[in-house]
């Protein structure tokens, strides 16, 4: 099996992103955006995922975190889909439901070379800490998905206890949970494929 990396820079005139992920690696993670709290899911991203990831942003965060977030998903996105190249032998489908207290997310993903995102969450809180809008979850995954050429469906099954508010860290950092375990179940290599790309078509 070929070395399962990939190295992206994207350069705006709003930011300026680099990336670098290992699909066979252990889950480290070095992770600078500016935005603590994507930090802190970008690093789910690698943990959960088993992948080593680096990735370095510096943007217009002086306006707001948009354009560093969304920036760093389609950069992160085009470093996935180049790290997987042909996709002979992988899963391609994963799929995990994870808890975090109070919070039940679902996450299925097929890497199909179609981008289509699907995206299921209750309001939430607009902000947390500083400087992460809520609002910014479902683009971030819409940006990932559409530039990493993977269908993706994330849906909250439940957000809070009867009669509570939701957490919206807990929301939020189940999702970027699910999301990974699901990842790192479709880029598996398959045993039983002997190297096949996992489609009828012959190429994905």
């Amino acid at each position: 099996m070929s070395t399962r990396r990939a190295r992206v820079e994207r350069t705006t005139n709003e930011t300026k992103v680099s990336v670098e992920i290992d699909l066979d690696g252990t889950g480290r993670a070095e992770i600078s955006t500016g935005v603590g709290f994507y930090d802190h899911m970008l690093n789910q991203i690698a943990r959960h995922g088993g992948f080593d990831l680096t990735v370095q942003t510096v943007g217009d965060l002086e306006i707001d975190a948009h354009h560093t977030m969304e920036d760093t998903a389609i950069a992160l996105g085009t470093a996935f889909a180049e790290a997987l190249g042909d996709k002979a032998g992988i899963v391609r489908y994963g799929s995990a439901t994870v808890p975090m207290d109070e919070v039940l997310v679902r996450a299925a993903v097929d890497l199909s070379g179609r981008a289509y995102v699907v995206h299921d969450e209750p309001p939430l809180a607009p902000y947390i800490g500083p400087v992460y809008p809520t609002s910014m979850t479902r683009h971030i995954f819409e940006s990932f998905g559409l530039a990493a050429k993977v269908t993706l469906h994330v849906d909250v099954l439940r957000a809070a206890r009867p009669g509570g508010n939701p957490d919206a860290h807990h929301v939020v950092e189940a999702q970027f949970k699910a999301l990974s375990r699901a990842l790192r179940e479709a880029v598996a290599i398959d045993p039983r494929s002997g190297g096949a790309v996992p489609s009828t078509k012959g190429a994905l």
